[in-house]
C-alpha cells in the first residue's frame, strides 16, 4: 500500500476533518493531482500502489511453495483485480462513497466503517515493521565493513537502522504532507531499480546454483499465500483512485491493465529469482545478488531509501485521526507538537519491534495472511454482496460467497502456520 486518502484541504488548515461522504478527497502521494486522471494517469497509480516490498519476496516463495506455486501468484493477480473491479460496482451503486471505510459503511453501517478502518490501520502499522525490518537487513549488506570486526553484526546493524529511523523521524512532524508527497513517486523508481538488478545479475552476473526446486511444497502454500497475497494488497486506496479519474466507466480496464503488468513483473522476477539462487535464496531477492557487483549495491541503496521516504506519508490516516480526536481548543502549535510526539513514539516503538523480530519473510507472510486477504479479497466480497445483491446472478452470488470464504480460511491458516514459523524461528534464536 504506497498511497493514502487524506482530505487535504482539512489537514493544510490544521483542522480535523469533518467532510464525511459529500467532499472530495485527494490522494497524498501518486493522486495528489487532479480529480482529472486520465486512463494512463489512472494506471500508472494504481501500478505504484501495488509494487512494493512484496517483489522482493516473490522468489523466496516460489522457492517455498515450489515451482506449481507460481500459477497461484498468477491466480491471486487475476482474483484481487476482479475484486478492485467489484468496488468500483460498489461506488457506482452509492456515488457518496468516496473510500474504502465508507463502501465498509454502506454495506454494514457503522459496524462496516469500523471493521475496514480497523484493517486500513493494521496494515499501515504492519508495513511500517515490515519496511523497518526490511530497512535492517538491507542497510547491513550495503554497509559490511562496519560489521567486519564484530563477532555478532546485529547490534551495530540496530544501530545504523536507528540513525536511519532517527534521520526520517522529523518528517513525521511536517503539518502540510503535500510538501513531501512527491517522495511517494519514487516506489516505481526504486522498484524498477531492484527489478532490473535482478535481471542485469541474471544475464551478466554469472550466477548459477545447481539446487532444485521441487514441483510442489504443499504444506507450505498457507504462508506462501499470505506473501503472495501481501503483493496484491493496495486495495484500500482504489476507491480513492477511481473517483479521481476523469472517466470512472474505465476503472475496470485501468484494473485490468495494472493488474496483469504487476503480475507479470512479479512472475518475472520469481522466475529468474529462483532460478538463480534456488534453495539459497534469501527472504528479500536483493540480499542474494553477487556483493561485489555495482548494480547491487544500487539495489540495496534502492531498498533502504525507499523505507525512509515511506515513513511520513504511511502515517498520515494515524495522524488526521489523531487530530480530530483532539480538543478544538487546542492551539495549532500544541496540536503540531501531539501530532509529531505521538508519530516518533510510534515509529520508534515500530523500529524497537522490527529489531526485535527481524524475520521479514515471517513477518511478510504473516501481514499478508492477517491483514491483505482481507483488505484484497474478503472484504471487497463481503461489500459487494450486501451492496449489490439485488442485481447479481445466482453464479456471481455464489463466486463471491466462496471469495469469502477462501479469504477466510486463507487468513486463518495462514495466519497460523506464519505465527508457528515466526515464534519458532524467535525461541530459535534465543537459544529457548
Amino acid at each position: 500500500m504506497s498511497g493514502t486518502k487524506i482530505c487535504v484541504a482539512c489537514v493544510e488548515e490544521n483542522k480535523g476533518c469533518e467532510c464525511e461522504l459529500e467532499t472530495g478527497v485527494k490522494e497524498l502521494g501518486l493522486l495528489e493531482a487532479s480529480e482529472n486522471s486520465s486512463f494512463l494517469h489512472s494506471v500508472i497509480n494504481m501500478v505504484g500502489m501495488l509494487i512494493g516490498l512484496g517483489q522482493l519476496s516473490m522468489p523466496y516463495a516460489v522457492e517455498s511453495g515450489g515451482w506449481i506455486s507460481i500459477f497461484l501468484l498468477i491466480s491471486f493477480g487475476i482474483l484481487t483485480s476482479y475484486t478492485s473491479h467489484i468496488l468500483g460496482h460498489c461506488l457506482r451503486r452509492n456515488p457518496k462513497s468516496k473510500s474504502y471505510s465508507d463502501i465498509g459503511h454502506s454495506a454494514f453501517g457503522r459496524h462496516g466503517r469500523l471493521i475496514a478502518s480497523l484493517f486500513i490501520y493494521l496494515e499501515i502499522f504492519m508495513a511500517l515493521v515490515s519496511y523497518t525490518i526490511s530497512l535492517h537487513d538491507n542497510i547491513s549488506a550495503a554497509f559490511p565493513a562496519t560489521f567486519s570486526h564484530h563477532s555478532n553484526g546485529h547490534f551495530p546493524a540496530a544501530k545504523l537502522t536507528a540513525v536511519a529511523v532517527v534521520i526520517a523521524l522529523p518528517s513525521l512532524w511536517i503539518r502540510d504532507l503535500s510538501s513531501i508527497s512527491f517522495l511517494s513517486s519514487g516506489g516505481i523508481l526504486m522498484s524498477a531499480i531492484i527489478f532490473c538488478s535482478v535481471v542485469y545479475t541474471a544475464v551478466f552476473g554469472g550466477v548459477t546454483d545447481d539446487g532444485r526446486i521441487p514441483a510442489l511444497r504443499l504444506g507450505n502454500l498457507p504462508t506462501v499465500s499470505g506473501i503472495y497475497l501481501f503483493g496484491f494488497g493496495g486495495h484500500i486506496v482504489f476507491p480513492n483512485l477511481y473517483t479521481s479519474m476523469k472517466d470512472p466507466s474505465k476503472f475496470t480496464k485501468v484494473s485490468i491493465v495494472s493488474f496483469a503488468t504487476v503480475t507479470a513483473l512479479y512472475t518475472a522476477l520469481a522466475i529468474t529469482g529462483a532460478k538463480m539462487f534456488g534453495p539459497s535464496v534469501n527472504p528479500q531477492i536483493t540480499l542474494s545478488l553477487p556483493k561485489h557487483l555495482l548494480v547491487t549495491k544500487i539495489a540495496l541503496w534502492a531498498t533502504v531509501l525507499t523505507p525512509m521516504t515511506k515513513y511520513a506519508l504511511e502515517f498520515a490516516p494515524l495522524a488526521i485521526q489523531l487530530e480530530r480526536s483532539l480538543p478544538p481548543t487546542m492551539t495549532d502549535r500544541t496540536k503540531l507538537v501531539a501530532r509529531g510526539l505521538m508519530g516518533s513514539a510510534l515509529l520508534l516503538v515500530i523500529l524497537a519491534l522490527a529489531l526485535t523480530v527481524p524475520y521479514f519473510g515471517y513477518v511478510l507472510s504473516l501481514s499478508g495472511s492477517l491483514v491483505s486477504v482481507t483488505i484484497a479479497l474478503t472484504l471487497p466480497s463481503a461489500f459487494y454482496l450486501k451492496i449489490c445483491w439485488d442485481g447479481m446472478s445466482k453464479f456471481t452470488r455464489v463466486a463471491n460467497l466462496g471469495f469469502v470464504v477462501l479469504g477466510c480460511v486463507l487468513g486463518v491458516l495462514g495466519s497460523f502456520e506464519s505465527s508457528k514459523l515466526l515464534v519458532k524461528e524467535i525461541f530459535r534464536a534465543h537459544g529457548v
